[in-house]
């Protein structure tokens, strides 16, 4: 069993950065693939990025690819997200979760409360 804490998030203008962090208690972080996802009102949950548990495998969305960075400091149980020249459409609540298996598709089974993130334009 672990427990996800994110945090970081808030209002940023279009071309501004954030940095979202996400705490792991319980087992480690280590044991666990990590992933980020997001979900704007009125849309449906979708993947952002995700991180292997040895930080060796990465991927991300086509949308964030370039701009976005996913890494994880496992002495800290804690993932980031880096979020460089943010967009409006890039306007949701961003959740971390997390898994045995790191994927787009796979099945994460811890979720984090999840963390607003505003752009304004």
């Amino acid at each position: 069993q672990v427990q996800l804490v994110e945090s970081g998030g808030g209002l940023v203008q279009g071309g501004g950065s954030l940095r979202l962090s996400c705490t792991a208690s319980g087992r480690t972080a280590s044991s666990y693939a990590m992933a980020w996802f997001r979900q704007a009102p009125g849309k449906e949950r979708e993947f952002v990025a995700a991180i292997g548990r040895s930080g060796s495998i990465i991927y991300y969305t086509d949308s964030v690819k370039g701009r976005f960075t996913i890494s994880r400091d496992n002495a800290k149980n804690t993932v980031y997200l880096q979020m460089n020249s943010l967009k409006p459409e890039d306007t949701a609540v961003y959740y971390c979760a997390a898994g045995p298996w790191v994927g787009k598709e796979v099945k994460y089974d811890y979720w984090g409360q999840g963390t607003q993130v505003t752009v304004s334009s």
